[in-house]
């Protein structure tokens, strides 16, 4: 698989698991000092970044049976060398079994390492609008 088609997969699997999924599996997608930046605060570390999706899962922001959906739309991918860059738009969608609308809308900058064991986001910055 190319560099290009495994951080597609990784950014895409971040959403899938979001949304569904074991969360052990999607920190894991994370590099261990891992930052998450976003309107209204952001998330250091792998630990925190569990902490935060049991937290979005616990108050049914997302996760199995909130019906939700993190899509991804356009994306660009740059990698040199063991480092990359993906930027992409996501629409996040909600009521999805029902009246599917899409609430947030926005793009997600990331920055990927290449680990011992493939690709892993370093960075996410995310930008609302």
């Amino acid at each position: 698989m190319s560099d290009e088609a495994a951080i597609r997969n990784v950014v895409a699997r971040l959403a899938m698991l979001s949304d569904e999924g074991d969360l052990e599996e999607y920190v894991d997608l994370f590099t261990d000092d891992a930052r998450w930046d976003m309107p209204g605060g952001a998330l250091q570390g792998r630990d925190n970044l569990l902490k935060g999706a049991i937290e979005r899962r616990e108050t049914g922001t997302v996760g199995p049976g909130s019906n939700t959906r993190h899509v991804i739309a356009t994306q660009t991918v740059q990698v040199d060398g063991d480092e990359a860059v993906s930027d992409a738009y996501f629409q996040f969608w909600v009521n999805t079994a029902t009246e599917p609308s899409m609430t947030l809308f926005g793009t997600y900058r990331d920055q990927l390492v290449r680990t011992g064991d493939g690709w892993k986001l370093a960075h996410r910055t995310i930008a609302f609008g």
